[in-house]
């Protein structure tokens, strides 16, 4: 059998400072640690592979940790430590409430929650996707929740804050967490293809990290498919080819072409786009957030609202010099109606067609209304 490890698994943050995207959230759990002002409840909250379960693990280790280091950090050596990482520690209980969401599995939670821990101070029970629970689950919980042994420590984790009643929130404390930024998965990403001896181009793990909307444990998991795709060695074009990603370089080629008012390039172009079996809706979204970066790029302030690699920035400010404002904005208008009329056009290959050659006509335009 083999001994593959998902990257997700495999990487997964061991302590609070590899944590990636959450300092402030990580930070304040250290300090709350360090100054011993533990709360008996907390509620973490936020999309999906954020790293909610994860800072959970990490908290439940780190308080009954023995031997702390200096920056409130568990030592990987106790014997706390030790039974947790080898998964046979008594201290930690987690329950997946998506599955075990009945009063019978909170009762029996409830009956664990009254044995003192035989090993460090506390007994931690992290509760996974705890708005599943049913409503009378709930309402057992509730008690227990509020006035729980000094031994207890309840992490309940979420995706859907509004699910859970205010009776539930009124007693945790409660920590969002953010989305991912592009950039701290980029830079993850390319930490672990240098552990795995990948060489991988930055464009390529750039667009692996957009794909993955936030969401670290997507991103690994797209990076492990490339890899298996492409072996030893990641490039932009491997990305693009197997995530059936529309490349930038398209919407480039489309408004050289707008301006230079070349009405069959951009026809050709588009139905190119189509034969490589991309969706006309989805090109035409892509075009909107084009338009929009060069907006961006008019002004160098707000160039780094641009959430793309360097190389492809300095083409993005290059080309929005050809560009005046009235033109972009003119033309994000065009998209966004069409945009809007897509879904209910009945001929809809026609609808990009006329958007894309009023936008190859906006020089024109300009012109006729000059006095």
């Amino acid at each position: 059998m083999s001994d593959f490890v998902v990257s997700a698994r495999k990487y997964r943050p061991q302590t609070f400072d590899t944590v990636v995207g959450q300092k402030s959230i990580t930070g304040t759990l250290k300090n709350a640690i360090k100054n011993d002002h533990l709360a008996q409840a907390f509620l973490f909250c936020g999309s999906r592979g954020v790293g909610k379960t994860t800072t959970a693990r990490i908290l439940a280790k780190t308080i009954n940790c023995t031997q702390r280091t200096k920056d409130t950090e568990a030592c990987d050596k106790c014997e706390s430590c030790l039974s947790f990482n080898s998964g046979a520690s008594l201290n930690v209980y987690e329950l997946d409430a998506a599955s075990n969401n009945s009063v019978d599995d909170i009762r029996s939670l409830i009956d664990q929650v009254r044995i003192a821990p035989q090993l460090g101070d506390f007994k931690v029970y992290i509760i996974d996707e705890v708005h599943m629970l049913s409503t009378s689950a709930f309402n057992a919980f509730l008690k227990t929740l509020e006035e729980p042994p000094k031994h207890a420590i309840f992490i309940l984790a979420t995706t859907e804050k509004h699910k859970i009643i205010p009776t539930i929130l009124s007693r945790c404390q409660i920590f969002d967490f953010s989305r991912i930024k592009v950039k701290d998965i980029t830079d993850h990403l390319a930490d672990i293809a240098k552990k795995e001896k990948v060489k991988a181009e930055v464009e390529a793990l750039h667009l692996i990290a957009l794909k993955a909307d936030g969401a670290l444990r997507d991103a690994l998991s797209v990076f492990d498919q490339m890899i298996t795709f492409s072996g030893n060695e990641l490039t932009y074009k491997h990305v693009v080819e197997n995530l059936h990603i529309l490349d930038y370089d398209y919407f480039f080629k489309f408004v050289n072409h707008a301006e230079k008012e070349d009405i069959p390039s951009s026809l050709l172009l588009f139905n190119e786009i189509l034969e490589k079996g991309f969706d006309a809706h989805h090109f035409l979204a892509g075009l909107s957030t084009h338009y929009r970066n060069l907006l961006v790029c008019k002004d160098e302030k707000s160039v780094i609202l641009l959430e793309v690699p360097e190389a492809t920035q300095k083409k993005y400010v290059e080309q929005s010099k050809l560009l005046q404002y009235h033109t972009i904005t003119r033309a994000l208008y065009a998209l966004s109606k069409a945009d809007t009329s897509y879904k209910a056009s009945k001929n809809q290959r026609l609808l990009v067609e006329v958007v894309l050659m009023e936008l190859c006509s906006l020089k024109q335009e300009q012109e006729k209304k000059k006095p």
